[in-house]
């Protein structure tokens, strides 16, 4: 679990537009948003990343640098890239077991007879502070209720209106 104020594990993964994301790189006006997907295999993760993707500008314009991140290898990425409508959502790929359990996701091993690959993430969702803290961190041990959208733009507008503080960092 990572605790809220402390600074997030490194990333970097390609990205599927043949280029890199390097969490080091980032500097947002104001937060950073991973949202971590199960992969290529889960409908929910496809509902919920197109919904991300057609809603990007919404959190561009409050200065939030989004990226989906899995651990599809990248042929399963592109698939994503090609067949869910995730606009210009940048989608990370590749990432490993070790990383996904530094960043506390849960993990998941195929169940038999499904698309899942042998081992794949649990959604995870985290907004960084420009300094790479901890702002806010969710995971999940099931695919579905997804933080609503809604929401966390409304959340967000509070944390830069009055300047609001992480919270859980007694944890």
């Amino acid at each position: 679990m990572l605790k809220p104020g402390t600074t997030a594990p490194d990333l970097d993964l390609p990205l599927t537009i043949d280029a890199r994301f390097a969490l080091a790189d980032q500097s947002p006006e104001n937060f950073t948003m991973l949202v971590f997907y199960r992969g290529k295999h889960c409908p929910i993760c496809k509902r919920y990343l197109e919904e991300l993707g057609g809603r990007l500008s919404d959190f561009t314009k409050r200065g939030v640098n989004v990226f989906a991140i899995s651990m599809d290898d990248e042929e399963r990425a592109m698939v994503v890239d090609s067949e869910w409508e995730t606009h210009d959502l940048p989608l990370a790929h590749s990432m490993s077991e070790e990383t996904a359990r530094e960043w506390g996701l849960y993990i998941s091993e195929k169940r038999e007879g499904s698309e899942e690959p042998d081992t794949f993430s649990e959604p995870g969702l985290f907004l960084l502070k420009p300094d790479r803290s901890v702002y806010l961190a969710i995971t999940q041990s099931m695919p579905f209720t997804r933080p609503s959208l809604d929401e966390l733009l409304k959340g967000i507008d509070i944390a830069v209106e009055k300047d609001y503080p992480p919270r859980g960092t007694k944890t």
